[in-house]
């Protein structure tokens, strides 16, 4: 059965002490003019921040179960950030009214926290993000829900295997569309969609750089990766086609057909020899 969008819940207040990025309160982020390799100092504030999302994401994670609301989930992370001095990069971004998003099923991204109840057999994704120190970490990952298909469990075991595969091809001196490139060479073994309007994106002192990580082949993607830079990767697959619909919200992205979609999402640094992930618990 298709998702419906729910009830949302009154806005969440952040205490005032806690630093906002610029965009809170605005319709739009300003755009980045800093560059896409970053100093030691950064990446260590950006580490601090990585690891705040990522706790923030399991703790939400450990509620999922049928019954459970996304609203619940959302309200968990927001609390475990607000109480570690992290603002919700989610929250105002662009006027997305949530601290995380939550995406089941159909949805490939985006979904926004309400008052839709889980249900055995649901597959759902959290992305969180921390904003602290003047630096975001962001990370997702898509979670079973009960008794899951086996369709649907290897969809989301083989999400999780293409970021990893991706992680692992990033190379100082190789063009960015490597990361795609391995992302659809492995997600074509299984028939899988790829979805592509939707990428990994240079992550910063900016939520979203301007630089662009495609998960598929693309001839466009020519930047080199250099040690230093800062990015997310972030594969989308699906069942069906990656063709999407957005609903009215604005934000909650649904695969056309319908079929189920996973998503899983690292924020990384750029080493001397590959890469390191900033965005662990």
């Amino acid at each position: 059965m298709a998702l419906v969008p729910g009830i949302q819940s009154p806005t969440r207040k952040v205490p005032a002490h806690i630093a906002r990025p610029e965009y809170v309160g605005r319709p739009a982020p300003a755009a980045y003019t800093g560059p896409e390799v970053q100093t030691a100092e950064t990446v260590e504030k950006m580490r601090i921040a990585g690891r705040i999302a990522a706790r923030a994401m399991a703790e939400a994670a450990k509620l999922i179960a049928p019954g459970v609301t996304t609203d619940a989930l959302d309200a968990v992370a927001h609390e475990y950030m607000c109480d570690h001095d992290a603002y919700p990069s989610d929250l105002g971004y662009r006027g997305f009214p949530k601290s995380v998003c939550t995406s089941i099923n159909e949805v490939i991204c985006h979904g926004i926290p309400d008052s839709t109840v889980l249900q055995d057999g649901d597959i759902v994704n959290i992305d969180a993000t921390a904003y602290i120190h003047g630096v975001h970490g962001d990370l997702n990952a898509t979670y079973l829900v009960g008794d899951v298909d086996e369709e649907s469990r290897l969809l989301v075991e083989r999400t999780r295997e293409s970021l990893d595969r991706a992680i692992k091809a990033v190379k100082p001196g190789r063009r960015i569309n490597v990361i795609g490139r391995v992302i659809e060479s492995y997600a074509k073994r299984f028939d899988y969609g790829v979805v592509r309007d939707f990428t990994g994106h240079g992550i910063n002192t900016s939520f979203h750089s301007g630089l662009i990580v495609p998960h598929y082949d693309s001839e466009r993607a020519t930047e080199v990766i250099k040690p230093g830079m800062t990015f997310t990767i972030e594969p989308m697959l699906t069942l069906g086609t990656y063709d999407y619909e957005i609903w009215p919200d604005g934000w909650t992205v649904v695969t056309k057909d319908r079929n189920r979609t996973a998503q899983f999402e690292h924020t990384l640094v750029v080493t001397a020899d590959g890469a390191e992930v900033l965005t662990l618990p």
